[in-house]
């Protein structure tokens, strides 16, 4: 049976108000160094949640699933449901969320769902001791076009004494203003941020080839230096995640590196991964799919490892889900191959639009009557895996 902290969870609101006393100082435990973040002044839940996660890098996985609470396979913005919980009887452990439109004052994201149901969502899972990410596809400061609009380059124009820097300055204004209605009883809500995410493709406007390395490199610091240092957000730890399929396996830990911003300016060492788990456009087969699946998970876990950061594959999964042993025959067997992919502290697949979005196939987790949905339930009963209902108090010192 896996460790399940059901009493801290039952008091968690009670915890919560007690918990909100200034950042703790770095101790020393069994004479490794407590992992810090970059923000010197995170707040206290945002440091125990990162501690936490470092705790346990290599016993437990995190689940996570985009857009879980705000849609599914079949149904819309129906309260309390997910496709995970109507499969496994609990929701994911991680909740990916994307702000894009925020930025234009929209009441709804790129997706269509509500910034109030996002925001109520977020405040609940935390209550019952789940984990928020957030991405941000932002439409072309230059153009107004959407995320993918590479019609006209837009980093430069952003940077400090660019044309647009000041429409960008309100963008993150927008950002900080959400940011800051995340709270429950006084407590900030920690938040796993992921912005500029798979930086080296070509399919967004801040990608490769529409920003030099420089450019990103100085978006990104000052991404950091705004929010954590301008904006005093305290609640924020700081995602890295580039394409896994834009990196080859033999060059893999120096192509992650591409643009990297610095220790100074990142928590998580996570990468973005479909190519390795069954995606079209990739003409190695399944069996050799699964291998680099695991070398690529080794690398990134090693790069983190060295650095003294969190790992995660912060995105990914296979559209569809068209092989009914997905999740244990391929997911599970990957994280669990050797010492350092199991230091990953949590996956996060994609939405499951609704009837499949505009392809009829766009969904990443299982809904009851899917062919994997007894491979997920086998998942979930794993003891590397840790859903929900499964988790420990991740927001204590």
């Amino acid at each position: 049976m896996k460790t399940i902290n059901g009493l801290a969870l039952v008091f968690l609101g009670l915890i919560l108000v007690s918990c909100s006393h200034p950042g703790l100082p770095l101790e020393t435990r069994n004479d490794q160094r407590i992992p810090s973040l970059i923000d010197p002044a995170a707040t206290a839940e945002t440091q125990a949640l990162y501690r936490n996660l470092f705790a346990l890098q290599g016993k437990h996985i995190l689940f996570g699933h985009q857009d879980s609470l705000a849609y599914g396979f079949h149904w819309h913005a129906e309260p309390d449901r997910s496709d995970v919980k109507d499969v496994t009887g609990s929701f994911p452990a991680v909740y990916g969320w994307d702000l894009g439109h925020l930025e234009k004052g929209d009441s709804k994201n790129l997706d269509g769902v509500s910034f109030d149901l996002m925001r109520e969502a977020i405040k609940k899972s935390f209550v019952r001791g789940g984990v928020t990410s957030l991405s941000w596809h932002l439409v072309n400061p230059a153009t107004g076009g959407l995320y993918n609009d590479i019609s006209r380059p837009a980093v430069a124009e952003i940077l400090p004494g660019g044309s647009r820097h000041e429409l960008f300055k309100n963008y993150l204004d927008r950002l900080v203003d959400f940011n800051q209605t995340l709270v429950v009883n006084g407590v900030q809500v920690p938040i796993i941020f992921r912005p500029w995410h798979e930086h080296n493709g070509e399919w967004f406007w801040w990608g490769r080839g529409h920003a030099t390395e420089a450019e990103y490199i100085e978006l990104w610091r000052f991404t950091v230096r705004y929010l954590r240092d301008e904006k005093q957000q305290h609640n924020l730890i700081y995602a890295f995640s580039p394409d896994r399929s834009r990196m080859k396996l033999d060059s893999l830990e120096s192509d992650y590196l591409y643009a990297y911003p610095g220790d100074d300016y990142v928590d998580v060492i996570g990468f973005d991964n479909y190519w390795d788990l069954g995606h079209p456009a990739n003409e190695a087969s399944l069996d050799e799919q699964r291998k680099h699946f695991v070398r690529s998970l080794a690398s990134v876990s090693r790069i983190a490892r060295a650095k003294g950061k969190l790992a995660a594959l912060s995105e990914g999964g296979a559209e569809a889900i068209p092989h009914a042993q997905f999740w244990t025959g391929h997911l599970l067997k990957g994280l669990e191959a050797n010492e350092d992919t199991k230091r990953i502290s949590w996956v996060l697949v994609w939405r499951n639009a609704t009837d499949g979005g505009y392809n009829g196939k766009h969904h990443y987790a299982p809904y009851p009557g899917h062919v994997s949905a007894a491979d997920f339930v086998d998942f979930k009963q794993s003891e590397r895996i840790l859903f929900e209902d499964e988790l420990p108090s991740l927001y204590q010192q």
